[in-house]
């Protein structure tokens, strides 16, 4: 998350200061790159990796991050991240030669497994994934953010900038979500691979625009992100994700444009990065000022190499998918990066690191084949390119080179595979290296298979059997398992329920069990149009609800039944629904747990408990769910 010690901007004073020592950031940054004081000649890779931390018997978001660190102290590289169940390690930087590939996964794995044995006395694992299948919107309320100056001061300063009454999350996939929220903190859903490549200011214009094009590709081959609130979307819902959780735009009459500090880019770059961060400066309000002692012109007057604090707290707070970046080596030189955001986490080590390998190779060689890449495609279909990928990874078709049109699989198999070896190949990287991972892509390839096509194949087996709730559970659990044993996503076989460690519902809220695909009445409907409802439907309750969505009533089966044997007939073509509806149905709110149902619909002896948020109705829990839940329990036992 970058630079720690930073605040909400209080007053005019500390914002006048902060944006003052951001430019003059710029200028220093602007002499270094004319004088000549970068670092060429060489090129390293690095690496950020992202996690979420789940309890060991519910499966769910585990919002134990500062007592795990606590016991982690003699591990430097980890880090707090955005939500109190996510955790960050940092990856030593690397040349790019030889077993550099290796090296980092080994790396990785160990970081990984010391960070597991210490979170398996917390009854804890850690999960690599872009988004948790586990995760529900309550995880997202402001007591789940990491207690972190930083962290409360970005939330607040993004949610000073909203514009409307509140966030907006709208996505459409196999399933549609459509739902508003409160907090920012629904960025903490994403967890990524960031994949670091250090180049000289000289090619950065060029390997950053090479970076761009082939976002869409490496999206494809590598998404794993399409399960949201048990929801399935996109392929890599992250992209949107973000991008919405701090959008704080709204609509207007007019068509004015307003950028997201989640993009993409509207442009090729053209001259230099200075381009990059003086748009970024210049479209996009300080959020946050750091606590800066630094003057980079004295520092510069001096020959001292500056850290450019502030350009890198603001830097931190606009979300390029690819993002540059500013460092000093350790021989004190600084040198210029490409971060690339796009790779979600997991679906194991192995998987990263192939996904690292291919998008590093392909730039390698694009960089040695092409001069200006933007001579070979426009920089529209490049951003189209990237969207289609967002939303349907290798199903995708792409608008590549010279305005071909070629689908995602061959386009990686025939055309991006080759040029990845000769890359690789191109940077002396150890034929095993090479062999391991580009072999993980074509596999891949040949099975027609990621992260996000075997979460969707796996969750939608897994609905068609259990409710929802166990099916993501049962899902999570695989991912972990599978994860522990290293085998490439496209080996992993589908999950069964069967296979599933032991179910524990008990603190399961009722909004993770709620059915929220609703049949409703109003109160001047007809009953014979209910009658017919609940039969089509094979139910035994309808809620009523006024137009505004709030619940007004209740119209049970057995209500139904006492009024057509009053009459003694089976049509009253004048009785409207509110004339037998129960006019103050009981009712549990969506925080409530599956043992608070249970014990209202037994003590109270109902049937159904329509889920309610103040007045608005936003689900049912039935008898019949608890039916399904008792059947998986003693599956279990026997």
């Amino acid at each position: 998350m970058g630079e720690q010690r930073v605040s909400l901007v209080s007053d005019q004073k500390q914002m006048t200061a902060f944006v003052r020592q951001l430019l003059d950031d710029i200028s220093a940054l602007e002499y270094m790159l004319e004088n000549d004081w970068f670092e060429k000649g060489i090129t390293r890779i690095g690496a950020e990796q992202e996690m979420c931390l789940v309890d060991d018997r519910s499966f769910k978001p585990a919002p134990i991050a500062m007592e795990a660190l606590k016991n982690m102290k003699e591990y430097p590289w980890v880090e707090t991240e955005l939500a109190k169940f996510n955790l960050e390690t940092n990856l030593m930087p690397r040349t790019f030669k030889g077993k550099a590939l290796s090296l980092l996964e080994k790396e990785n794995l160990r970081n990984l497994r010391k960070i597991q044995k210490r979170l398996g006395t917390m009854d804890a694992s850690l999960i690599l994934t872009g988004i948790l299948p586990t995760l529900r919107k309550f995880h997202l309320d402001r007591e789940y953010l990491t207690p972190k100056k930083r962290y409360h001061a970005l939330m607040d300063s993004i949610d000073s900038q909203l514009q409307g009454q509140a966030y907006e999350l709208r996505l459409l996939g196999i399933d549609e979500l459509l739902v508003r929220h409160n907090s920012p903190l629904l960025e903490a859903c994403n967890t990524s691979f960031q994949v670091h490549l250090q180049v000289a200011p000289d090619d950065f214009v060029k390997m950053y625009n090479i970076a761009q094009t082939v976002a869409a590709p490496v999206i494809a081959i590598a998404a794993n992100s399409p399960i949201v609130f048990g929801r399935r979307l996109w392929h890599e819902s992250r992209i949107a994700l973000f991008q919405q959780a701090l959008d704080t735009r709204t609509t207007h009459d007019h068509l004015r444009e307003r950028s997201p500090r989640v993009n993409f880019g509207n442009d090729w770059l053209r001259d230099s990065v200075l381009e990059i961060y003086k748009e970024d400066i210049a479209r996009f309000r300080v959020l946050i000022a750091g606590d800066l002692k630094e003057d980079s012109l004295k520092m510069i007057q001096k020959g001292k190499v500056p850290k450019l604090r502030a350009l890198q707290v603001h830097n931190s707070t606009v979300y390029r998918w690819n993002r540059p970046c500013y460092g000093i080596s350790p021989n004190g030189k600084p040198h210029l990066r490409i971060e690339n955001r796009v790779l979600a986490a997991g679906p194991t080590v192995l998987d990263e690191v192939a996904n690292a390998a291919f998008w590093l190779g392909v730039m390698m060689e694009l960089g040695h084949r092409t001069k200006d890449i933007s001579e070979l495609i426009s920089y529209a279909d490049v951003r189209d390119n990237f969207a289609k990928a967002s939303r349907y990874g290798m199903d995708s078709k792409f608008t590549w080179f010279k305005d071909k049109k070629i689908n995602a699989i061959d386009l990686v198999r025939k055309e991006l595979l080759p040029m990845a070896r000769a890359g690789l190949k191109r940077q002396k990287i150890a034929t095993e290296d090479i062999n391991r991972y580009l072999g993980v892509i074509e596999g891949r390839c040949k099975k027609h298979m990621n992260g996000a096509r075997w979460q969707l194949r796996a969750y939608t087996h897994l609905i068609s059997q259990t409710t929802r709730e166990e099916a993501l559970t049962c899902l999570t659990a695989s991912i972990i398992k599978n994860q522990q044993e290293e085998k490439p996503v496209h080996t992993w076989k589908l999950p069964q329920l069967s296979e599933m460690p032991n179910y524990n519902p008990n603190k399961t809220r009722v909004e993770e069990i709620m059915t929220t695909d609703l049949f409703t009445v109003q109160k001047d409907d007809i009953i014979e149009l209910v009658a017919e409802l609940m039969d089509w439907r094979k139910i035994r309750n309808t809620p009523v609800e006024d137009s505004k969505g709030n619940l007004i009533g209740l119209v049970t089966s057995r209500g139904l039944l006492k009024h057509y044997m009053k009459k003694g007939k089976l049509k009253e073509e004048k009785t409207l629904v509110k004339e037998i509806m129960i006019k103050d149905p009981l009712t549990i709110g969506p925080e409530a747990t599956l043992s608070d149902a249970i014990r209202m619909m037994s003590e109270k002896e109902v049937g159904c408990l329509p889920v309610v948020d103040g007045e608005e109705l936003i689900g049912v829990i039935t008898e019949v769910d608890f039916l399904r839940i008792t059947r998986r329990l003693l599956e279990q036992s026997t």
